[in-house]
């Protein structure tokens, strides 16, 4: 049985965050609500500095193609769904 890594990669755009702290407070909200729905690993990977930017990286471990895209695209659509974020662009890949 093979080992199956997915990730996803989201870029995201915070238009009403006005600092750091108003961008970290919907980040965390989606990360946390994400993390503990989907049992994946989420982390920003990018654009830390940047008060309207960030790139999050989502992984998730397993053996079955169908179940990890299946998670993926709920994800996304969990996502898209956030009002306090909007999604610029996206990457889906197996390892």
């Amino acid at each position: 049985m093979a080992m199956i890594i997915a990730v996803l990669t989201v870029d995201l755009y915070f238009p009403a965050a006005t600092s750091l702290k108003d961008k970290r407070t919907v980040l965390r909200s989606i990360k946390d609500r994400i993390g503990k729905k989907y049992n994946v690993s989420i982390a920003e990977l990018e654009f830390m500095d940047k008060w309207q930017r960030a790139r999050l990286g989502i992984v998730q471990v397993g053996n079955d193609y169908k179940f990890l895209e299946k998670n993926m695209n709920s994800i996304f659509r969990a996502i898209d769904s956030n009002g306090g974020a909007e999604i610029l662009d996206h990457s889906f890949e197996y390892l």
